[in-house]
């Protein structure tokens, strides 16, 4: 793996040159994850996963980009987020430019749900371009959460600052984990919760979504592994597929 935010340009090069072409780019984004979790949790996330596949393949990592599309949790404060375009510009012209030094294979890891649409519309962008382009949205999770969730969920498909994301993070980045400051909220969602746009800090005051109290790192580790598993034979039929 090289990590191209220390490493020299004639390093990327020869690594390029010697037949290496897979990028990774994380793309996180800076939101509140409640009293516990660092506002950058999904960037820590991101960085991590990409790290561990960026390792598998050889692959050039590229710094993360750690703003993303979070209108719906931009009441709380620290939070900062991107319009989808903005999104979408920012994806599509690092692809862009990747490309023109040698990468013919672009995979970006997505840390956040808001991200999805603006990032799947930069990679049929860079398709037409001729620029071959994965997006990964953490392939297996959903399985592997089913393992290791001991809290009751606030929501179906919900996974915002409570025992799976706090989990991730203190197998990642430990220190930046309060825990001392773990609580459970279990917020009452109107009606048509997830039919129409809502900012959460309507439904809850502390910005978590479930109990954090069951987390740990080894449940965090578990995670990992199972998206990494999950991930690998996907990367290498898009490697397979492109020329």
């Amino acid at each position: 793996m090289i990590d191209a935010n220390s490493t020299p340009w004639t390093d990327v090069r020869d690594h390029i040159a010697a037949g290496n072409t897979v990028a990774i780019l994380p793309f996180g984004a800076l939101e509140q994850h409640g009293p516990q979790l660092p506002l950058g949790t999904d960037t820590i996330v991101a960085v991590h996963t990409a790290r561990l596949l960026g390792a598998h393949f050889n692959a050039l990592v590229l710094p993360a980009v750690s703003y993303g599309e979070t209108w719906a949790t931009s009441g709380y404060p620290g939070t900062v987020s991107l319009s989808p375009a903005t999104v979408t510009a920012i994806a599509t012209d690092i692809g862009r430019s990747v490309a023109g030094f040698g990468i013919r294979q672009f995979v970006i890891l997505n840390g956040d749900f808001g991200n999805r649409l603006p990032l799947g519309a930069a990679a049929r962008a860079l398709d037409e371009l001729g620029i071959p382009t994965l997006v990964l949205d953490y392939p297996g999770m959903d399985a592997a959460i089913a393992e290791v969730r001991e809290s009751r969920p606030a929501s179906p498909m919900m996974n915002h600052a409570e025992e799976i994301e706090t989990s991730m993070v203190l197998a990642a980045a430990p220190e930046t984990v309060h825990t001392g400051r773990f609580a459970p909220e279990y917020p009452e969602f109107p009606v048509d919760f997830g039919l129409r746009p809502m900012r959460l800090h309507e439904v809850s005051a502390s910005g978590v979504f479930g109990d954090p109290s069951t987390a740990t790192a080894a449940k965090g580790q578990d995670l990992y592994d199972a998206v990494i598993a999950a991930s690998i034979p996907i990367i290498e039929t898009f490697i397979a597929g492109t020329p």
